[in-house]
């Protein structure tokens, strides 16, 4: 039986995480490849069918700020499978939904629920011991991520299968399937906090006043997904316009940032061992080296593929830093410093996308690839700003989290 063991958690328990997060993450995607086919079964035009795409993105969101904070209140054990079972009731309700406000509904209960990933990889990070800590979120991250990339390829082929409809049933039962394994194998874990849940909620934007460390995280992490969104919004346009490529084609292209993913450990390996700030710059600059080449390229397919690898690595690799750094803040937060964290995150992706579409729109693919090299530069002057703070005061090593840890508990 996968358990907790005294020294960490065991490579079962590893696997089994990063498989569950993986799959939970997948179904806020899987609407995207289907827009087309759904908005032809439903006999609505592609302007409210892709408005699936921006209630998935809402309910995600919303789970970021309400839900993923309770795992630092509720037993995990109980919390995890639960929200999976509530996913599976709104995808079976996608499935067999009449009408687009019907399916819009089930997708926003979707998106919200599928927030369940962010509550497991917390709580990887309070199962592993600090000196594995960064590797073994990393391990975690690496099907969080997988599951990110693979949703559009198996929602797109299921569809061409069986139809759109075949992927939320086949989705729905996963989720019934892998809630009863992770009610039967996640370890129990002590509650982190007694607060009430509103002084749980308002204690997130506390943490983040009180921890230089998680604001800077946070920004570099907004900065980071922000950048992956502008290349990756504006290159499916440019694949479409200048190469035919079709949704399957895109679909496809995408796998080029798969083998990124497997970074993640060596990643969290060095950011255990104290070089997460050298691996930040580091990261910072590869992500605008990858928007030179793409630029530089101009429309060749052999510079779009390296730029893609290099900007891939780059984030995923600043993502799994950033998140080895917050997590050392101390155990009974790490589920609020997490939903602080990827609600900065999550909303520079919303940024970037926006940006990038707006100046496609206006310049092109040089433009926008202009523009993904100046935000890379500004994430560079903000950590050289970091670097610059720190040699002169010394970086923060005491946890404002830790010192206040006793007091959080009373009501």
């Amino acid at each position: 039986m996968t358990r907790a063991t005294d020294h960490g958690i065991d490579r079962d328990l590893v696997l089994l995480l990063a498989v569950a997060c993986g799959l939970t993450v997948a179904n806020t995607y899987y609407v995207q490849p289907l827009l087309s086919a759904i908005s032809d079964g439903l006999h609505v035009g592609p302007g409210a069918g892709g408005l699936l795409v921006t209630v998935a993105q809402l309910g995600y969101a919303l789970g970021l700020v309400f839900l993923v904070p309770l795992g630092d209140l509720l037993d995990r054990r109980r919390l995890v499978p639960a929200g999976l079972v509530l996913t599976a009731v709104a995808l079976a309700a996608a499935a067999a939904a009449p009408s687009i406000g019907v399916l819009a509904g089930a997708i926003v209960v979707v998106g919200l629920t599928s927030v369940v990933a962010q509550v497991l990889v917390p709580m990887a990070a309070s199962l592993a011991p600090a000196e594995r800590r960064g590797e073994i979120v990393g391990s975690v991250m690496t099907g969080l991520m997988l599951g990110t990339m693979l949703s559009r390829t198996f929602a797109g082929l299921v569809a061409g299968a069986a139809g759109w409809r075949a992927v939320f049933g086949l989705a729905a039962v996963m989720m019934i399937v892998l809630a009863a394994v992770l009610a039967r194998r996640l370890p129990r874990l002590a509650v982190a906090s007694e607060l009430s849940y509103g002084r749980l909620l308002r204690s997130v934007a506390e943490l983040v006043r009180r921890e230089p460390v998680l604001r800077h995280r946070a920004i570099y992490g907004a900065l980071a997904f922000a950048l992956f969104n502008m290349f990756w919004t504006t290159l499916a346009f440019l694949l479409a316009a200048a190469y035919g490529f079709g949704e399957a084609g895109i679909g496809l292209f995408a796998l080029i940032a798969a083998p990124a993913t497997f970074a993640a450990p060596r990643a969290g390996r060095l950011a255990d061992g104290g070089h997460a700030r050298a691996l930040t710059g580091s990261c910072i600059a590869l992500i605008g080296a990858g928007f030179g080449l793409a630029l530089l390229g101009g429309h060749d397919l052999v510079a779009l593929f390296a730029g893609a690898m290099v900007i891939s690595l780059g984030v995923q690799t600043l993502h799994v830093t950033n998140q080895s750094v917050i997590y050392s803040l101390g155990s009974k937060a790490h589920s609020r410093v997490n939903s602080a964290y990827m609600v900065a995150y999550f909303s520079g992706g919303m940024a970037g996308s926006a940006l990038a579409a707006t100046v496609y729109a206006a310049q092109g693919w040089s433009g926008a690839a202009e523009a993904g090299l100046g935000v890379a530069a500004l994430g560079l002057l903000i950590w050289l700003a970091e670097v610059s703070r720190s040699r002169e005061s010394g970086y923060r090593r005491t946890s404002e989290i830790k010192r206040h840890e006793p007091q959080e508990a009373s009501p």
